[in-house]
């Protein structure tokens, strides 16, 4: 009970009234009416994201890297899948497949009309109404699709809208919230009439409103994960596209509003990305799910002429403290701290606990990594991913630092106290930072970290656990599952296909030992990787410390 009511009291008033009448009438289901179906004239949008891939034939689908075949019709309800694949099912990003025919987008629409009666199942979940809304709004849109639309896929298409409407996702605000707003704008503009009028209107308003609340002052978006910070960068992105399509639905004032959150959404983007132009996987972020940087930039220029800052030579920092991203680039190395809060406090369900966890890339690849994310099931791997012991951080005593429970439930949580990045002189540069997520714990502990960074010295990281007391504590560091590890005297010889890459030099420690982690990349894709536990079991203050150095570069 104590565990519920860590996680409730971080809830706003309308997220509790919403939660309690989802409980009490499960979805409102507004009457059916004889909507007159007008579409409007002269809609038409610039083409953006092509989706990925998400089937491979007729009757064929592949989602998070499960393929499922259906003999005959499509199950919908699929029970044997998970159900965020049953979701990915019912969202309908593949029928913008460009090679999909025209008889196999009838087929499906008219499969799914006839097999998802209103309000039933999943297919009905806001956030699932929500994406199928905006992708089929695109498809009808498509001059290839002109004079194919059938009347029942308009009804079916309104009801959707009608049903939506009712249904927001009070409860849960976040991205979710983005992507209802989007779904209304989308269907507002796309039918003309009072029903149309009126979600037009409430759409643009709630993609306003969350702009200014979710997209933070460093560009960042306040969930924290870099792969929803890039879905909602493409949700702005498609509603800049589709607001420019008629004259009036959005002032001159407010476009440059949102054009502007845009603008600073990809410039956080730019500056967080990896080398290779991977997004870090920090809380709830895999690869495959968001649009890449590139495609996302060249979206944008597209719409308003975005250019991506130019990468200047030297090492570059990068401080994103609203966020909590903290980066040291120098060529193609590049060290990634998060030492962000878990989330907005009324929403930290992709929270992990990775207070002051690293990425590193040398030499363009990545070496040191995050556990990623494996799936959204209340499994072990979702419990594995989302603990302190999945990162590259400190744990105390074996305690998460954030009471991570459930599948998206945070109750008590680690809080950054300071955090800096700072050059010293011409060549070195710092990270420095701390959270109080142990400080729960007797004797009141608090992990201090420091990353310093010169060229010819390589990445030395400390971390002070101060307090009172004798404790236990553990440092993680999680190598890229293509990486090989053997411990000599007191370095960790770090190799790939039998060429030395790295030494971790180990200077402050009481033991330390090699054990084995999981690396997922991917939905529904884990690799074992090699982790490396620096150890010290007595009393506090005390600290750990070690020194990667890249040998493959120096020989």
């Amino acid at each position: 009970m104590a565990l519920y009511a860590r996680t409730v009291r971080h809830l706003k008033p309308a997220q509790i009234a919403s939660l309690l009448r989802r409980r009490i009438l499960a979805y409102y289901g507004p009457a059916r009416t004889r909507a007159e179906l007008r579409c409007r004239d002269g809609v038409s949008l610039q083409e953006s994201i092509a989706p990925a891939a998400r089937a491979s034939g007729e009757n064929e689908f592949r989602f998070l890297n499960v393929m499922k075949r259906y003999e005959g019709k499509v199950d919908w309800v699929s029970a044997e899948m998970t159900r965020l694949w049953r979701y990915n099912l019912h969202y309908f990003d593949y029928i913008l497949e460009p090679n999909r025919s025209l008889d196999d987008i009838a087929r499906l629409i008219s499969d799914w009309i006839s097999s998802n009666p209103m309000g039933r199942g999943e297919a009905w979940e806001p956030y699932t109404v929500s994406l199928r809304i905006v992708n089929w709004v695109k498809l009808f849109l498509r001059d290839d699709l002109r004079g194919h639309i059938r009347r029942d896929w308009l009804i079916s298409l309104h009801e959707q809208a009608r049903w939506l409407e009712a249904n927001l996702e009070h409860h849960l605000l976040g991205n979710h919230y983005v992507k209802n707003g989007k779904a209304l704008l989308y269907v507002g503009v796309f039918f003309a009439g009072a029903d149309a009028d009126r979600w037009r209107s409430k759409g643009l308003r709630i993609l306003l409103d969350q702009a200014r609340e979710q997209l933070l002052d460093d560009g960042g978006h306040f969930e924290r994960s870099p792969m929803y910070h890039s879905i909602v960068t493409q949700d702005y992105l498609d509603a800049l596209n589709v607001a420019r399509a008629l004259d009036g639905p959005i002032t001159a004032e407010d476009m440059g509003i949102v054009q502007d959150k845009v603008t600073a959404a990809l410039d956080f983007l730019h500056d967080i990305c990896l080398p290779d132009g991977s997004i870090p996987l920090f809380n709830d972020s895999a690869f495959g799910i968001a649009p890449s940087l590139d495609q996302l930039a060249r979206y944008a220029a597209s719409l308003f002429g975005y250019e991506l800052p130019i990468r200047r030579y030297g090492m570059q920092l990068s401080a994103r403290a609203a966020s909590g991203y903290f980066a040291i680039r120098d060529g193609d190395d590049m060290c990634i701290v998060d030492c962000g809060d878990v989330g907005p406090d009324y929403q930290p369900g992709h929270a992990h606990c990775d207070c002051l966890s690293f990425e590193l890339a040398i030499g363009g690849r990545p070496v040191i990594v995050d556990g990623g994310t494996f799936d959204y099931e209340r499994s072990e791997m979702r419990r594995y991913v989302r603990s302190t012991r999945a990162h590259n951080t400190v744990m105390v005593d074996g305690c998460e630092q954030s009471e991570v429970w459930d599948v998206f439930r945070v109750g008590r949580r680690a809080r950054p106290v300071e955090a800096r990045l700072e050059k010293i002189g011409h060549s070195k540069a710092r990270f420095s930072g701390s959270h109080d997520g142990f400080a729960r714990l007797p004797g009141e502990p608090r992990h201090l970290r420091t990353i310093d960074y010169r060229r010819q010295d390589g990445w030395i990281v400390r971390d002070v656990v101060s307090g009172s007391g004798r404790h236990l504590v553990e440092s993680f560091v999680h190598l890229h599952p293509d990486l090989d590890a053997r411990i000599e005297g007191s370095v960790i010889v770090v190799s790939s296909a039998g060429r030395r890459m790295l030494d971790i030099q180990v200077a402050e420690a009481s033991a330390v030992s090699l054990t084995t982690g999981w690396h997922c990349p991917q939905f529904g894709i884990r690799r074992q990787n090699t982790v490396i536990r620096l150890c010290y079991d007595g009393s506090i203050p005390a600290s750990l410390e070690y020194r990667i150095v890249d040998v493959a570069a120096r020989s």
